[in-house]
Formats: structure tokens, sequence, C-alpha cells
């Protein structure tokens, strides 16, 4: 699993579909999340997926309007086609990201 910085943060997210966690260290369901996360990356892997920090990365949350945590938003070419707050567990986020993955924009 990816973790991804403010300074590259666009570039990351900039090819392909690219699910992103926004998550905080002292968040309990942040840390639940996190091994469904890992599970997902070792399944799907046409699907980049990885974390950000809200507490390191404030500004890329404040442009993306991320005000409750966990939340996971959904890119395709760096345009985001979805977002899901709260826990989740593996098959509702996999059945997100195929849905999601499929909206024309």
């Amino acid at each position: 699993m990816k973790k991804f910085t403010e300074d590259t943060f666009d570039n990351d997210i900039g090819q392909g579909t690219t699910l992103v966690d926004f998550y905080a260290d002292w968040c309990g369901p942040c840390r639940m999340m996190t091994p469904i996360l890992e599970q997902l990356s070792q399944e799907m892997k046409d699907v980049t997926i990885g974390k950000i920090d809200v507490d390191h990365a404030q500004r890329i949350a404040s442009s993306y309007q991320v005000t409750s945590i966990p939340t996971l938003i959904l890119f395709k070419n760096g345009k985001e086609m979805g977002r899901v707050v709260g826990l989740r567990d593996a098959a509702a986020l996999k059945e997100f990201i195929h849905s999601a993955a499929k909206t024309r924009v």
C-alpha cells in the first residue's frame, strides 16, 4: 500500500485508478481500515491503494473538503469518481470501487 504526501499527491493520482484513504494515526476507525485496505491492495492489482495523513497534508484534505475520517476517495486519472466516509468492509469497498470506476464523467 502506498503512502501519499502533499508534495507528490497530484502526480500520484494522475494516472489510472487510485483509492486514497484520508486518515489520521489517532483515529480508531482509520486504524481498523488499514488491514482491509492492505488486503484489497493485494487483491486488486489494477487499482493503486494508498493513504494520506490529514494531519500532515492539511492542504490536500481541505482542497477535497475532507471533514470526517476515514474518508476514502476514488480517483480515475486525477478526477474524483466517488467517495465513502467511515469504516467499510472489504466487500463494500470492492463494490464501491467497481461501481464508481465505471461512472462516466
